[in-house]
């Protein structure tokens, strides 16, 4: 594809994401999210997240929910 093309290419996918009118559910995002956020840390990475996972953390992210 020359380079021409290419760049029409781009301009027409810019315009589409400028122009779009978006309408996101960020309800049923949210809750996408919060699924994935359990304990999927794969089994070779589990001592890495023991390291970088503090008590300090997760009392601070449970207060945080508490408020909400």
């Amino acid at each position: 594809m020359g380079r021409g093309r290419q760049r029409a290419k781009q301009t027409k996918v810019a315009r589409e994401l400028k122009y779009r009118s978006i309408s996101t559910d960020f309800a049923s995002l949210e809750e996408e999210l919060r699924k994935g956020a359990g304990n999927d840390i794969p089994a070779a990475y589990a001592d890495l997240a023991k390291e970088f996972t503090h008590d300090e953390d997760v009392e601070d992210r449970d207060d945080f929910e508490a408020e909400r």
